[in-house]
Order: C-alpha cells, then sequence, then structure tokens
C-alpha cells in the first residue's frame, strides 16, 4: 500500500480497488518503472499487500506465481511484478497504465 497517497486521490476513485498480497516469505523490490532495468526505490517487506491502480507491460520476470511481463503500478512512480503479486489471474486485473 502507498505510504503517503495524495490528498488529491478521491475516496470513490480508490473504493473499487482492492490489495493483493505479495508471494509468501518475499521481500519484493519496488522499482521505478517497469522492469528490473528500473532502479529498486524500496523494498516491500514479508506479508505487505498492495493496491493495484493499473498494469502495464515491462521485462519478463520468473517468480513465486509463475513468468509474468506484466508489472503493477502500485503508488505514482512505483511499480511490482506481477509474478510476485497473488492476483487471481495470470492477466490484467486493473486498467492498463497510460
Amino acid at each position: 500500500m502507498a505510504a503517503a497517497e495524495t490528498p488529491a486521490e478521491a475516496p470513490a476513485a480508490t473504493s473499487a480497488l482492492r490489495t493483493y498480497p505479495i508471494a509468501p516469505g518475499v521481500r519484493l523490490n519496488v522499482r521505478s518503472g517497469p522492469g528490473t532495468q528500473y532502479g529498486i526505490v524500496r523494498v516491500l517487506p514479508e506479508g505487505s499487500r498492495v493496491l493495484v491502480y493499473c498494469q502495464t507491460p515491462g521485462t519478463w520476470v520468473s517468480g513465486y506465481y509463475g513468468t509474468s511481463n506484466i508489472w503493477d503500478n502500485i503508488s505514482n512512480g512505483e511499480f511490482v511484478s506481477d509474478a510476485y503479486v497473488y492476483t487471481g489471474s495470470d492477466g490484467y486485473i486493473a486498467p492498463r497504465c497510460l
């Protein structure tokens, strides 16, 4: 979950969003863009849950939940590989990022 959400985010816009757990036993790298070539901006601790605002294709990653090129936008300028997030789907579960 984003530590500091902007006040401009209306409750109605976020009410449809739900959180998803990251893979058990994983400390997940959060990157500045949708790929492993982007810098790590922080690390999520084990047991974290994330809001997925939108998703976008990026570099392929093999992780706990398979291999995927889908990257989840969890905050402004913060992305995690969907291969480590349990969404219940191998495909997109949120709108594509613009």
